[in-house]
This record gives structure tokens, C-alpha cells and sequence, in this order.
């Protein structure tokens, strides 16, 4: 009987700790490497230095009790990974084209190093952009700006692929197939720049291929015509995506706001100066709803009570614009600091109420934070206040719907025994798993496998150890194992045989 119940209770998700937590919610981290935002620290770096870089930021997100990282690997139609089609990015070695030395794979190393702390990893491409900086960046001759100009066109200080030609969708579609048939990913990620944001009084220059390729729009309806050139990419993407690994999501992260309700009556009651549809030509709503993205994480960057774009209603109006993809918050803890001129950003209290907020949301599963660095300075006690209570357990990723199930196999011969001061966990995994999950009940009391503080830990690896004291003693403690496929349903657990 106790087995039965076990089995069942562990596999109710999302059922809420009433003091703490879901069992199952995003919680995730961009890190950015455009520029040196995040990683690695500056160009150039010895190869040992930044997986020691790489590392340590992991360690700190861990701490927090994150779950999920979006590494971006393509900032501006360079690479991050060992890619056939791009040059190694000049935020790597410090000169594009250049790899490291000794040789490695920066991708392949942060995945390893994601699965043995029990983390996803999202690979974060930017579709258009192709040269950060036109005065200042040296691009490799092998670069596509190179090997075909007349794709590209050059607005404000950035080199964009244009948009409007088929052959930039054929393109990207090909560099991020690429990833998802060679790399151990578990979602692709887009953010908010597709076409660029404006430049007051400047158009963007694509005359030429809405001239070539008009598909039967009016000059009068050039914007329609721009949406539907990033509804084609999004499509594609997607269809690309399905083919090769049906299991791998594909989310956007926009910017924070649709459209303003003084422009269409089922946008959101904000007077933001840019929004999606009407500036950056993205019909975020159209891709959910015709089932070509499997998550939205809008980027909610305001604070609750803000005049022009107020958190509390982006926060309600995109909870009820879902039509079935999962919907993360973007949060600001980039924003946080002393001397802000909005006192709402002068605590890190400020995100721990969006956290409670969103929350309240059913059809809300989880945060994203960028950027991954303040995870690392901890501004303004932001780590005490998250792991206090809203995010003191660790929790599993969610289940996503949109995408493939795939239903992992059951782990075997899980052995724990007891040496050396040290509970040591081993098994033998299956073939369909991803993670696996440690459980700690006490014996004699009712066994509730929806509450997070029965995890001890997620882990790719099929071995584990901690420190024996009187909270995890075997004596008045047993342990379960389930694993997590690639589309994150657990197994039934199997006990741990003590030896």
C-alpha cells in the first residue's frame, strides 16, 4: 500500500507546498555572452579560466535553487559552439574565427556541467543579427556578411540579415538545425530582436526586397508584409525543430508588451513606446496560437505600479493570452540597486513581490532572470530573500505539453551505502532518461512526494554522495529514485537497497 501511494503522490507535479513552492516550476537564468555580459568575463581568457568561469556561475545559480540556464550561443551570427556554418565569436577568443586553444567546445562543456547539477539547458540564438558593430568589429572572411553581402542590410550601428529574403530563412533554419541535431539541448530560444528597434526618423532599408519578394502585399501593408516575413522564420524554425528532435521546445522571449489597448482593443491597458506587433513586426499571439512556439517568456522589466507599464496588469494580461504555450515571466534583477531613481528598485523586495504575484496564476510556471552575473553579486540580499521561502527547495522543470512525450524508462539496481562519513548513492540508468531524482522520506510518516523538501537532488549523473548527519540518516530515513526523460515525465520510483 505504501508503495501505491508513493507512486501516485509522486506523480502530481504541481500540487503547491503551501508554504514555499510547486514541485514543478521554471526557474531560469539567461546568460548572455554578447558583449561579455556574463560569461566569459572578457575576451581571450585561457580555456581553463573560463570553464572555471563557467563553473562558478553555474554553482551560484545552483545555490539559488534555479533549474534551467539560456546560454546564448549565436550573438551575432557567430558561435559559441564548434559550428560548421560560423565562426568561433570574437567574445570567445577575443578575434573571430579564432577557437579556443587547446581545443574545446564551450556548448558541449556547459551541458555536461548543466546535467550533473540537474540543470536544462535552452541554446539562445539571435536570428538577424549579424555584425554587433559595424565601425568596430573585424569580421573572419568566412563569415556570411562576407561570403554574401547582398543579404544583409545595415541599420544604426548593426549589420541585420534582411528579413524579407527566403534565403535568410533557409539560413538560420540550417544553423539552428544544426545545433538541435548535434547537441543534448532542451529548447531552442529566441528574444526579442527581430526586426530592430527603431531609429527615430531612420526606415529600415529593405525597399529592395519587398520590391523582389512582395508576395502579393500593397506598399500600403509593408508592415503586414514585415510581420509575415518573422512569421515565416518563427514557422519554419519550428517545423525544422519537429523534424529532427520532436522533444525539443522552442520559446521566444518578446518584449514585454503585445500591443497597447489604444491600438487594439485586446492589447494590454499599458502606453508602452515600443511593443511587438506594431515596432519589432512580431505577432507573438499568432505564433501561440497557431502552435509554432511552446513557450512565451515576456520580458516584464517594470516594477508593480508603474504608470505606463504596470507589471501587476502585463503579468495578468499575458496570464490570460496563453492559447496553450507555457508562459514564463521575464524578471529584472538587473534593475536592483541603491541608487535607482524608481525606489521600487532600490530592494531586491521588489522581485520577490513579482514572484508571490505570479504565483497567483495558474497558467504562469515559473521566471526567467536576466542576466546570470547578478546571481553572482547578489544585489541587495536578493539570494537570502528568494531562498528564505519562495525558492528554498529546489524544484523539477515543468512539463510541457506542446512538445513530444517521451516516457523515460525506470532506473535500476539503486544501491546507497554508508562509509567514510558519507551517504553514497548509485544506479543504472535507462535509456530514455535525462535526470534523475533523489528523494529522502522519514520513515513511519505519510509520504508526500509533491513537496519539494523531499528532493535531494537532481542529477544527469547515475551516482551521488553527501555528508551523513542526523538529518538524512538512514537508520530514520528511506530513499527513492525516479528519472526524467527528455520531455521531463518521471518514472515510478524505485527504492534505494542499502548495502
Amino acid at each position: 500500500m505504501k508503495k501505491i501511494s508513493l507512486i501516485l503522490l509522486l506523480l502530481l507535479p504541481y500540487l503547491v507546498n503551501a508554504q514555499y513552492s510547486p514541485k514543478r516550476e521554471t526557474r531560469a537564468a539567461w546568460i548572455a555572452t554578447v558583449d561579455n555580459i556574463d560569461w566569459p568575463s572578457k575576451p581571450g581568457l585561457p580555456v581553463e579560466q573560463q570553464k572555471e568561469e563557467m563553473i562558478h556561475l553555474l554553482d551560484a545559480l545552483q545555490s539559488y535553487h534555479l533549474n534551467t540556464v539560456v546560454f546564448q550561443i549565436r550573438p551575432a551570427t557567430d558561435a559559441f559552439y564548434a559550428s560548421p556554418y560560423e565562426p568561433w565569436s570574437q567574445w570567445l577568443s577575443g578575434k573571430q574565427g579564432v577557437g579556443p586553444n587547446p581545443a574545446y567546445d564551450p556548448l558541449t562543456f556547459t551541458i555536461s556541467e548543466c546535467r550533473k547539477r540537474g540543470i536544462e539547458i535552452h541554446a539562445w540564438f539571435n536570428p538577424y543579427r549579424a555584425v554587433f558593430d559595424v565601425k568596430k568589429t573585424i569580421t573572419d572572411p568566412n563569415h556570411i556578411t562576407n561570403q554574401h553581402p547582398e543579404w544583409f542590410l545595415t541599420y544604426g550601428e548593426n549589420k541585420y540579415f534582411d528579413p524579407g529574403l527566403p534565403q535568410t530563412r533557409d539560413y538560420v533554419a540550417k544553423v539552428i538545425s544544426d545545433v538541435v541535431r548535434r547537441y543534448d539541448i532542451d529548447a531552442i530560444h529566441l528574444d526579442d530582436y527581430f526586426y530592430p528597434y527603431k531609429i527615430a526618423h531612420v526606415d529600415f532599408p529593405d525597399g529592395n526586397s519587398f520590391s523582389q519578394y512582395p508576395r502579393n502585399f500593397s506598399k500600403e501593408q509593408k508592415e503586414d508584409w514585415r510581420r509575415e516575413n518573422v512569421d515565416l522564420i518563427i514557422k519554419q524554425i519550428h517545423d525544422s525543430i519537429r523534424t529532427i528532435k520532436p522533444w525539443v521546445q522552442f520559446g521566444i522571449a518578446p518584449f514585454g508588451v503585445w500591443r497597447n489597448s489604444n491600438k487594439d482593443s485586446t492589447g494590454s491597458k499599458t502606453k508602452a513606446g515600443v511593443t511587438n506587433y506594431d515596432d519589432l513586426y512580431a505577432d507573438i499571439l499568432k505564433w501561440q496560437k497557431e502552435g509554432w512556439i511552446d513557450y512565451v517568456t515576456p520580458q516584464l522589466y517594470w516594477y508593480i505600479g508603474k504608470k505606463v507599464a504596470d507589471y501587476a496588469v502585463l503579468c495578468d494580461w499575458w496570464s490570460h493570452n496563453t492559447y496553450g504555450s507555457q508562459l514564463f515571466i521575464g524578471q529584472a534583477p538587473y534593475l536592483i540597486d541603491r541608487q535607482s531613481k524608481d525606489k521600487a528598485w532600490r530592494s531586491s523586495k521588489e522581485i520577490i513581490r513579482q514572484v508571490n504575484l505570479l504565483r497567483n496564476y495558474p497558467t504562469i510556471q515559473g521566471s526567467m532572470y536576466f542576466s546570470a552575473k547578478y546571481f553572482l553579486t547578489n544585489p541587495n540580499r536578493l539570494k537570502q530573500r528568494l531562498t528564505k521561502k519562495l525558492y528554498r527547495y529546489a524544484v523539477l522543470p515543468p512539463v510541457n505539453n506542446r512538445i513530444t512525450p517521451i516516457v523515460p524508462d525506470m532506473p535500476s539496481k539503486a544501491i546507497l551505502s554508508v562509509g567514510n562519513n558519507q551517504l553514497k548513492f548509485s544506479w543504472e540508468k535507462g535509456a530514455n532518461d535525462k535526470l534523475f531524482v533523489i528523494y529522502r522520506f522519514r520513515k513511519g510518516k505519510p509520504v508526500n512526494g509533491a513537496d519539494p523538501s523531499a528532493i535531494v537532488t537532481a542529477t544527469g549523473d547515475a551516482a551521488f554522495k553527501i555528508s551523513l548527519d542526523k538529518k538524512n540518516n538512514p537508520r530514520d530515513y528511506f530513499y527513492v529514485l525516479t528519472a526524467l526523460s527528455h520531455s521531463n515525465l518521471e518514472s515510478e520510483p524505485i527504492y534505494f537497497n542499502q548495502e
